[in-house]
């Protein structure tokens, strides 16, 4: 008989973020293990609660939202959007610039099968959200990964970049604040990104989906404020300020030169119909958590001195950067720590089965590094979203666990 196998589309294809490592934690739990969960940035497990007319809003949409809606997206919903991109700046978009989806990850899939033939190379930054590179694979092009510069806080070089930009590049992807590293990118390098990418035609595509979650003053600039000249796609969504991941409410924002982009655009609009529709009824969360009166409720003040994520990005950082060899940029934003390792002291070649003979013997869940398509195997991506005395205990057995393998 012959074997039935997966596709061939698969081949190269990573999302170790859920990968052999979480299942090595599951057989754990079936076994009766508790396992310290720092590995996935779920915020509602971990007791953060999303504002109350966001959830009224959804029960309240429930009866009448049993039917498909618009492809794009609710009325309602598109222009609460775009409103709200007006109300900071982003100058000419308008409902139907935007699109709702299943949160970012399905408008990530969507544009890229839409923009990306065989053999186009998309710029990703190196760490990468790795669902990007994985998109990018699957639609048959090539991720090109550009390094962030740990040294200089996890910064990407545009003349760097610029010089990984070929004849079959379309595209240049845009993480800010970058998921795993935490960076904040300053308006300056948002500008040059812009310019970049006019100076070449290519699409800018930028991951926003941690714009509210900001510490020390850190200010998140918008990339379509600088983009005119070529076509700018802007994510983001409720699932980690408004702290409702399950609801599934995301979307992408079309701005800058779209007369250039007329094409690709009806492409995505086809493949927007071939899927029927976003979740109906989390989309009538949209316009009630982008209203002023909402305003990302609750948000600024759990990024504050006092707050909740604050407090612990900064007991954790402490923690980590305690033990000896280990260091970690202070992230600007997000709700992520990306230590290393000094490979000195700890002389890992291969990652995943580190954190898996991590987790065996400490029950703590953490990444590698290398799944977020960082070329060396010496970090790992820790979840600060956890409690104190959780993140405590965490780290502290993993600190115990190094002191046993390290090489003095």
């Amino acid at each position: 008989m012959r074997l039935i196998t997966q596709s061939s589309k698969l081949r190269g294809v990573r999302y170790d973020v859920r990968g052999p490592i979480l299942q090595e934690a599951e057989r754990l739990e079936r076994e009766g293990h508790e396992i310290l969960k720092l590995n996935i940035g779920n915020p509602a497990p971990f007791g953060f609660e999303a504002p109350p007319e966001i959830v009224e809003a959804l029960r309240a949409a429930l009866p009448s939202a049993q039917g498909y809606s618009d492809s794009r997206g609710i009325l309602p919903a598109r222009e609460a959007v775009a409103r709200s991109y007006s109300e900071e700046g982003v100058m000419g978009v308008g409902p139907d610039d935007v699109l709702i989806g299943n949160g970012v990850s399905e408008m990530i899939s969507l544009v890229l099968q839409a923009l990306v033939d065989d053999g186009d190379e998309i710029l990703v930054p190196a760490p990468d959200y790795p669902l990007w590179t994985a998109q990018v694979t699957l639609s048959g092009g090539r991720a090109v990964h550009y390094p962030c510069d740990e040294t200089n806080g996890w910064m990407p070089d545009l003349a760097g970049i610029e010089s990984l930009v070929t004849s079959r590049t379309k595209g240049i992807v845009l993480i800010n604040p970058n998921n795993p590293t935490g960076a904040v990118y300053s308006a300056e390098l948002v500008r040059g990104f812009a310019a970049l990418a006019e100076r070449h035609g290519l699409v800018l595509m930028a991951d926003e989906i941690y714009e509210r979650i900001l510490y020390d003053g850190a200010v998140h600039e918008h990339a379509a404020l600088h983009v005119h000249g070529t076509l700018c796609l802007t994510f983001s969504g409720l699932s980690k300020a408004q702290r409702v991941a399950g609801y599934r409410a995301g979307w992408v924002a079309a701005s800058g030169d779209r007369s250039r982009a007329r094409d690709f655009l009806e492409g995505l609009s086809l493949l927007a119909n071939m899927r029927m529709c976003a979740n109906v009824p989390a989309q009538h969360a949209i316009p009630v958590a982008l209203a002023a009166e909402t305003n990302w409720s609750g948000i600024a003040e759990l990024c504050a001195p006092g707050g909740r994520l604050r407090e612990q990005r900064d007991a954790a950082h402490g923690l980590l950067t305690a033990i000896p060899g280990v260091g970690c940029e202070l992230p600007g934003g997000a709700m992520y720590l990306f230590p290393r390792l000094d490979p000195e002291r700890y002389p890992i070649t291969d990652d995943q089965a580190f954190v898996i003979d991590l987790l065996r013997a400490t029950r703590v869940l953490v990444t590698n590094g290398r799944g977020f398509n960082l070329a060396t195997p010496d970090h790992l991506r820790f979840v600060t979203l956890p409690r104190t005395e959780v993140l405590t205990e965490a780290i502290g057995r993993i600190a115990e666990y190094l002191d046993g393998i390290r090489v003095s």
